[in-house]
């Protein structure tokens, strides 16, 4: 059996990893609010279509809001997809079922206006589209959706230590001990009842990815 030498294989690994996309396609963008970034980004990272993820901030008056300072900013993920895969309709109500859509104060251990749930529309259309989503939501639940449907906003990438924070083997001291971000993160998933609610609140109707995102 031929052995690919360590300078070959990378190679090959790298230019399997660069698939284009289709001559059609084009990358699109949502912004939206849900709790915890950390969460929203490693649910959207299991969503089929979506190229990419990005923890920010959004919705506020602050020029260059950061973590400990953002003001009445929310904490937002972007979503980049791809759209011959998937669609703006289809990501706002995948977005709807994994949160907790009627709850006003926050989102499950996480409470405040920065943990407040949002849709931020680009345009009239996208709008239009998600009020359909929020409507549909809320004659599934049979109570009242409050994620709101905004316009555009500004939206202000969070420091580097918060990208991708479910899945960095980074060490640090937490309440957990000194351990990996990404355990971190599963205990403060699992102990927020982030996953749990979920399904409290939409029963089979809930992402099928939720459980995934929170491994």
């Amino acid at each position: 059996m031929t052995r690919l030498k360590p300078a070959a294989l990378a190679s090959v690994l790298l230019a399997a990893s660069l698939v284009p996309l289709p001559a059609d396609a084009e990358t699109k963008s949502l912004v939206v609010a849900g709790g915890c970034f950390w969460c929203v980004e490693s649910d959207f990272d299991h969503v089929d279509g979506v190229v990419a993820t990005t923890s920010g901030y959004a919705g506020g008056e602050m020029q260059n809001p950061t973590y400990r300072n953002h003001g009445n900013h929310r904490e937002v993920v972007k979503v980049d997809y791809d759209d011959t895969r998937t669609d703006y309709r289809t990501l706002v109500t995948t977005f709807l079922r994994t949160i907790d859509p009627t709850d006003p104060g926050g989102q499950f251990c996480d409470r405040g206006h920065s943990y407040t749930t949002a849709i931020h529309a680009a345009n009239g259309e996208e709008a239009a589209i998600a009020r359909e989503a929020v409507a549909d939501a809320e004659r599934q639940l049979g109570q009242k959706v409050v994620t709101e449907v905004e316009g555009p906003a500004t939206f202000w990438k969070a420091e580097d230590y918060h990208q991708n924070y479910y899945k960095s083997q980074v060490r640090q001291l937490t309440r957990f001990g000194y351990v990996t971000r990404a355990s971190a993160y599963k205990g403060y998933r699992k102990g927020c009842g982030r996953d749990q609610r979920v399904h409290e609140v939409w029963g089979d109707q809930a992402y099928k990815g939720v459980h995934k995102a929170g491994m």
